[in-house]
C-alpha cells in the first residue's frame, strides 16, 4: 500500500472538486481537465488517476486528451507560460526569428521550464490571431506583430 503525501492528497482533492463541478460526466472530460490545469498549473498523475476512477475513463484516454490539447500540461510549468505560434502564417512573417530570440533570451528550448521555475516555453500550431503574426502568448496576454527586438521588453513586464 502506498502512502499519499499532503501534496498528492491536494491534487486528488482538486480533481474531486473538478469532477463534482461537472457531475461526474465523462462527456465533460475536457472541462474537468482544464479546471484541474487551471488550479494546479498542470494535470498531475495523481489527479488523472482520481478522475479516471470517478468518471470511469481509462487513464490512457485521459493522458491522450491531456497531451493532445496545447492548453493542458502534464508536467509542472513555470510561473509564466510562453506559447509561441509556429503556424505557417506566423512563420512566413518572421516567426522563426522571434522563436530564436525567445530561446536565446530564456536559454530554453520549446517544452522546457527554467531552473528557477519562472518560465516555460512551448510551441503551438495556432493561437487564432493569424492576421497579426508573428504571435506569442504570455500567460493570457497575446502579443502580435512581434519582432525579435521586442522580446526583452515583453518579458520584462513579467519580472
Amino acid at each position: 500500500m502506498t502512502t499519499k503525501t499532503k501534496k498528492d492528497q491536494g491534487f486528488i482533492d482538486i480533481a474531486n472538486k473538478a469532477v463534482d463541478m461537472y457531475h461526474s460526466k465523462k462527456e465533460d472530460l475536457i472541462p474537468i481537465l482544464m479546471q484541474v490545469n487551471q488550479e494546479i498549473g498542470f494535470v498531475p498523475k495523481e489527479a488523472m488517476e482520481q478522475i479516471s476512477l470517478r468518471i470511469h475513463v481509462p487513464q490512457s484516454q485521459l493522458y491522450s486528451v491531456a497531451t493532445f490539447y496545447h492548453m493542458l500540461f502534464t508536467k509542472q510549468t513555470g510561473r509564466h507560460v510562453i506559447k509561441f505560434c509556429e503556424s505557417a502564417p506566423c512563420h512566413v512573417v518572421g516567426g522563426r526569428e522571434v522563436l530564436d530570440a525567445l530561446k536565446n533570451k530564456l536559454e530554453l528550448e520549446p517544452g522546457e521550464t527554467s531552473s528557477d521555475g519562472k518560465w516555460t516555453l512551448t510551441t503551438t500550431s495556432c493561437l487564432g490571431v493569424c492576421g497579426v503574426g508573428p504571435v506569442i502568448m504570455v500567460d493570457e496576454d497575446i502579443y502580435g506583430n512581434i519582432t525579435p527586438n521586442q522580446i526583452p521588453d515583453i518579458l520584462a513586464k513579467y519580472e
